[in-house]
């Protein structure tokens, strides 16, 4: 009789530990495996998405140097500072509204943190950019 008692009690007693441990145990490796797939995923995400931002400001560091020639062009009473700055605005206008295009169609989850690095990155190329045009041109 208190084997039965004993067998019942081991058995209840392990069936609960053995649940508890295999669902924290499935819960903690799910939630790192499904952390790494979702890092990896954005990571993926992200230098895709910096490597055609990127793309973009080479392209508009050239259209800007077009817009600058043909508004230098144009007026010879035009200032070549406001030329230079009004150059690299609207190129850099036109990689905003591309990117903004981009990022519509992201997915929820990381449009906060592409939009974040966009403008970062459009900040830290704009300087870059008004920079490297006053050495060369002023």
């Amino acid at each position: 009789m208190l084997s039965i008692y004993l067998s019942i009690y081991l058995s209840i007693y392990l069936s609960i530990y053995l649940s508890i441990y295999l669902s924290v145990h499935i819960s903690i490796y799910l939630s790192i495996y499904l952390s790494i797939y979702r890092s990896i995923y954005l990571s993926i995400y992200l230098s895709i998405y910096l490597s055609i931002y990127l793309s973009i400001e080479r392209a508009s560091y050239h259209l800007s140097i077009r817009v600058y020639r043909a508004i230098y062009a144009s007026s010879e009473l035009c200032y070549r500072g406001l030329a230079i700055y009004l150059a690299i605005y609207l190129s850099l206008a036109l990689c905003v509204l591309y990117l903004s295009s981009l990022s519509l169609s992201a997915p929820s989850s990381s449009l906060s943190s592409l939009s974040y690095v966009s403008i970062y990155l459009s900040s830290y190329r704009s300087d870059i950019l008004s920079l490297s045009t006053r050495s060369k041109w002023i």
